[in-house]
């Protein structure tokens, strides 16, 4: 018979284990010595205990599930209980125990953490829903229609949630997608036909702008370029494979009238610059002609410089004003020697002049009296009021005598 602390074989071969509950049998050995027997059923503890060691390192340091890491619990336990093997089997159902809370633990982690990480995934795609409904709304097709693209991978790379949770919410999304896609399929319908529109808009536009760039009728032509440039803002843009084509034949036609026109009108402000030159030396002599001396000979000569000045053509718009406003000035004072000369040689009018300034000395001196004899009588309220009409008559008597004077009198 032979033993050791943890177990002992008797006579008959049977090989027999302490435990708690006392001694349990683990098998029988016929094939060699009692020591044998036990170092095999010893070999087998410690196989149980380099397996006890194996799992609780898978279960501190690898992501092996709660589920099968109970199973291998489970499969190592059998062996213990079966009492197979000879050790201390209540320091292994301990480990095993301890290694039970640690899965249980760590079980009861995973699922807090697969709580809060469905609660996340429930806000974000709650979140992803509420974007996508309001991108549903929006017009910035291309910047819109990518974002819901984006959302779509977001949404992927999420983790499930409950089926009924899932389904709901992706049917909420499913639907704003939806509905900005048949949104954005209407108005680009829609841009079609506003685009064929304004092609057929242009295409007239054009048509017209091509027949015009012939027309050297200046201005109305040019004004008209300037409507057809209106319209063709107005109409919008044609389909990008029409509008540039068009817009080159529209530019094109003005291009060609204009460049006509501008030619022209090179030709004729060489000419007006010209004639403007011609014209200030016109002035020039006919300011020559100041202070008026003798009328007649001075009124021929400037009908002679107008006669020469009415020849020449025009001049650049905005050299006009002051170029013919010398002219103007000569022939003003033309005008007021004629009227100077006149006025002194018209009889009736300086009898008129004469007469006039007879009746007003007359007046005046009158009123003269009339002062003088009020002062006398030391009536001064009525010798001022007199002096106020003297005043007044006076006034006008001077302007006759000065008109007086230019009829030599």
């Amino acid at each position: 018979m032979s033993s050791d602390p943890w177990g002992r074989v008797d006579e008959t071969g049977t090989v027999y284990v302490r435990t708690a509950d006392g001694e349990q049998v683990v098998g029988s050995w016929q094939a060699g010595s009692p020591e044998e027997a036990l170092a095999y059923f010893e070999r087998k503890y410690e196989g149980l205990v380099v397996e006890i060691g194996l799992l609780e390192k898978r279960v501190k340091t690898t992501d092996l599930s709660a589920k099968d890491a109970q199973a291998a619990i489970d499969h190592i336990r059998e062996q213990v209980d079966a009492h197979h093997a000879v050790g201390d089997l209540e320091a292994l159902k301990v480990r095993l125990d301890k290694l039970v809370e640690t899965v249980d633990k760590r079980r009861e982690e995973r699922k807090q953490q697969r709580a809060k990480q469905s609660d996340e995934a429930r806000h974000a795609k709650e979140a992803l829903v509420v974007e996508a409904e309001e991108l549903a709304q929006s017009d910035q097709w291309r910047a819109a229609g990518e974002r819901l693209r984006a959302l779509v991978d977001t949404w992927k790379g999420l983790p499930r949630l409950d089926r009924k949770s899932d389904d709901e919410l992706w049917h909420r999304f499913s639907h704003a997608r939806s509905a900005f896609s048949k949104r954005r399929k209407a108005h680009f319908a829609s841009l079609d036909a506003q685009r064929e529109e304004a092609r057929r808009t242009k295409e007239r536009l054009v048509g017209e702008a091509e027949a015009l760039s012939g027309s050297t009728d200046w201005g109305p032509t040019a004004a008209r370029y300037r409507e057809l440039m209106a319209e063709w803002k107005a109409a919008g843009r044609a389909q990008r494979e029409h509008e540039d084509d068009l817009w080159n034949r529209f530019r094109g036609a003005q291009d060609v009238f204009f460049a006509a026109r501008s030619s022209v009108f090179a030709e004729r402000d060489a000419e007006q610059t010209e004639n403007l030159k011609l014209k200030e030396e016109l002035a020039e002599e006919a300011e020559k002609l100041l202070p008026i001396g003798e009328l007649k000979s001075a009124r021929a000569a400037f009908r002679t410089i107008n006669e020469r000045w009415e020849a020449i053509g025009h001049v650049p718009r905005d050299a006009r004003p002051k170029v013919e406003g010398r002219m103007h000035a000569v022939e003003r004072a033309l005008q007021e020697a004629e009227e100077t000369e006149w006025r002194r040689t018209n009889p009736e009018a300086r009898a008129r002049a004469a007469g006039l300034t007879g009746q007003l000395q007359a007046a005046v001196d009158k009123l003269r009296g009339q002062i003088d004899q009020a002062r006398a009588q030391g009536n001064n309220a009525k010798a001022d009021k007199l002096e106020r009409e003297l005043e007044g008559r006076q006034a006008l008597l001077d302007q006759a005598l000065k008109g007086l004077e230019e009829f030599g009198g």
